[in-house]
């Protein structure tokens, strides 16, 4: 029992690592199921607490705390989105139809 809490606790400071080691720039494309060009290809950056969404007009972006809750949506209304976010420092996971991406805010 206690090497199964022990490997756990592990587990959780491996990954809690991982995520808090990534890059404050993100970029994400999405998956190749049919055949893109560079220019469709659907695009996120992140600078600081600036979020800038490429070729997405028409979609929502939702934004989801590592916990899986909800905290915000925005609605893509051009193909150059960009949002001044306001979220608390942390990790967040990004997704604009299929494409998906793992964030920090510093």
């Amino acid at each position: 029992m206690k090497n199964k809490t022990m490997m756990k606790k592990t587990l959780l400071l491996i990954l809690t690592t991982f995520l808090l080691n990534t890059a404050g720039v993100c970029w994400a494309q999405e998956e190749k199921n049919e055949p893109e060009t560079e220019l469709s290809a659907t695009s996120i950056v992140v600078k600081g607490s600036t979020l800038s969404v490429y070729n997405a007009n028409g979609n929502i972006l939702e934004i989801f705390s590592l916990t899986g809750t909800k905290v915000a949506t925005i609605r893509i209304d051009s193909n150059e989105k960009t949002v001044d976010l306001s979220l608390k420092k942390g990790c967040y996971i990004l997704k604009v139809n299929k494409v998906v991406r793992k964030i920090s805010i510093h």
